[in-house]
């Protein structure tokens, strides 16, 4: 049999008004393309793309588009077995089912999860209004809303929300009351985590897609059902949470062997703990020597006075690229460059651009292509 692709707008004043929506395709009933009401150009975008309006196998339940930052979005197909996989399992993970609060963009796979976990658990979720950002007085308003029903509580959030949170006494408090934050779509800065830690926040770092129907590695760990394999240094990722294909590539490389979905990150096993190291589409290679900019914006944000960072190849006629960067922060060019001096002389950036904020696409991750586009 055959659904027709539905295009589901997600208000980000009331995200929870898709949760019926949700309900339905879980139980087979629909196929839904969740796009971002406030945004005509992606909603557009996407509906383009990924077909809506057309014929679709009905065991596919949402098509949720990875949020790439160049090139065409690509959909994951999603079954209501590869949700409540990853919704079983995290709650599993965590130490049992529990109240949810949504601070993520809810046309996201990371925002879709915090709903459907709470479909599973039986309640209703909290939702944060993100039409004009992230506001860290209202999530402290609810943080103590649901702590107040005296069950376990969880939100999700992206390293730069939690980073703010962080900032104030209020929002500290607030991530108090949470019994785990788990926390992911980027890598998160080690001083961060640090506070975090110091501070009784209970961070959990996630690593997982749109592909992955969310976050299958916590705290470097495959969560229940989930495997990891690292080949020729690329990390591959299989279990029941893994999408059935993209809906607009349907022979991608990357789902060549069904139930495992090929990677674009390097990274490496130890002791079954993934530790990963950064994109490979996004290596540098500087003069023949090539370097994962992930590992040089590790660095870069465990210094004191640097908020975020981004390091990426500019083109160049002698080394083919020289490296670059661009971050956010109290810290001057000239303390970059003294406590850069440590580093080998190839990976010091050869030029370094002071930003009053970072360019970002998707929930927090960094726009590298217009970051780029500074150095061109």
């Amino acid at each position: 049999m055959k659904h027709v692709l539905e295009v589901l707008p997600v208000d980000p004043a009331h995200p929870t008004a898709i949760l019926d929506d949700l309900e339905e395709a879980i139980a087979g009933q629909r196929s839904l393309l969740p796009v971002p009401a406030n945004d005509s150009v992606r909603t557009n975008l996407l509906k383009n793309t990924l077909k809506a309006g057309r014929d679709i196998d009905d065991r596919i339940a949402l098509v949720v588009s990875t949020s790439g930052s160049t090139g065409t979005p690509k959909g994951a197909q999603l079954t209501p077995a590869n949700l409540v996989a990853s919704a079983d399992a995290t709650h599993q993970y965590l130490g049992g089912p529990g109240q949810w609060l949504l601070a993520m963009p809810a046309h996201h796979i990371a925002g879709i999860q915090v709903l459907v976990r709470s479909l599973i658990a039986g309640v209703e979720p909290a939702a944060c209004d993100l039409t004009h950002g992230f506001d860290v007085a209202e999530f402290a308003y609810l943080a103590q809303e649901l702590n107040s029903t005296g069950d376990r509580c969880y939100t999700s959030l992206t390293p730069m929300q939690l980073s703010k949170a962080m900032d104030t006494l209020q929002g500290i408090d607030a991530l108090r009351l949470f019994d785990a934050i788990l926390v992911g779509g980027a890598a998160t800065s080690p001083k961060v985590l640090d506070s975090a830690r110091k501070l009784r926040v209970k961070v959990v770092t996630t690593y997982g897609s749109s592909e992955t129907a969310g976050g299958c590695v916590y705290d470097g760990q495959p969560i229940a059902g989930a495997q990891v394999r690292v080949r020729n240094g690329r990390i591959y990722l299989g279990g029941p949470m893994i999408a059935h294909g993209y809906r607009n590539l349907p022979e991608h490389e990357a789902f060549e062997h069904p139930g495992w979905f090929a990677t674009s990150d390097g990274g490496t096993l130890d002791d079954d703990h993934l530790t990963v190291t950064g994109r490979l589409d996004a290596v540098i290679d500087s003069g023949g020597l090539k370097l994962h900019p992930e590992v040089l914006e590790k660095f870069m944000l465990a210094l004191d006075g640097v908020d975020s960072a981004c390091v990426v190849g500019a083109p160049d006629e002698r080394l083919g690229q020289r490296i670059v960067a661009a971050y956010t922060g109290s810290a001057t060019r000239a303390d970059l460059l003294e406590a850069l001096d440590e580093l080998p002389r190839w990976q010091i950036p050869k030029d370094i651009v002071h930003l009053d904020a970072m360019p970002v696409i998707g929930p927090g991750k960094v726009d590298r292509q217009k970051v780029s586009e500074l150095f061109a």
